[in-house]
């Protein structure tokens, strides 16, 4: 049983992606890269790789953000899970997610896509749905925008301001994730459900 821990930031490659909502799960990366205080380096993988621990006697950790197009994540996943021998229930996917709101995380581990691409190449890569994913809030896009036009806008001036706090709490779930379990890590970071409000749906 392996002890280190594949944690995955999906985006697209290239300096006109880098603030696009689609990227937010390399945002959360880079936020982990500098609390652990090291630079990611190119793998062979086809993705940029850091080796390290998150927090003193922390978990061991590669994080990487693929190289590749989002909708084709699975090859870079697959290839750097094999190098290190990390089985799938040690891949954590970090990813925008449209159905939940902006200033959200939330956690779970395996079940459907949600139409996200780069995570149905993911499953098909790794031939299970059975990892976790940290799915980073952005919202619906507005009006009738076509999701893939939303996704691809970098966060708007209000959402600008907030970002930095989203990207911390999403590195928190991370840490929490891997170091107190998947139960636990949605206990502190799911909204509490009241019995006046409506199911979550």
């Amino acid at each position: 049983m392996t002890d280190t821990w594949l944690i995955v930031g999906l985006g697209n490659p290239g300096a006109q992606y880098q603030g696009n909502r689609h990227n937010v799960g390399q945002m959360v990366l880079d936020e982990l890269a500098g609390r652990i205080g090291a630079g990611f380096k190119t793998h062979k993988a086809r993705a940029q790789v850091l080796e390290g621990r998150l927090g003193i006697g922390g978990p061991r950790v590669v994080l990487a953000k693929p190289m590749s197009y989002m909708n084709v994540s699975g090859g870079p996943v697959s290839s750097l899970a094999n190098f290190f021998g990390i089985p799938a229930d040690h891949v954590v996917a970090v990813h925008d997610e449209i159905d939940i709101p902006f200033n959200t995380v939330k956690l779970k581990l395996g079940g459907g896509e949600g139409g996200h691409n780069g995570l149905r190449d993911i499953s098909k890569a790794l031939s299970t749905k059975d990892y976790l994913r940290v799915r980073v809030g952005v919202g619906r896009p507005p009006g009738r925008m076509d999701t893939a036009d939303y996704v691809l806008r970098d966060f708007g001036t209000a959402e600008q301001k907030e970002l930095p706090f989203l990207l911390d709490d999403a590195a928190d779930a991370v840490e929490s994730l891997l170091r107190d379990g998947l139960t636990a890590a949605q206990q502190r970071f799911h909204p509490a459900k009241s019995g006046s409000n409506p199911p979550e749906s």
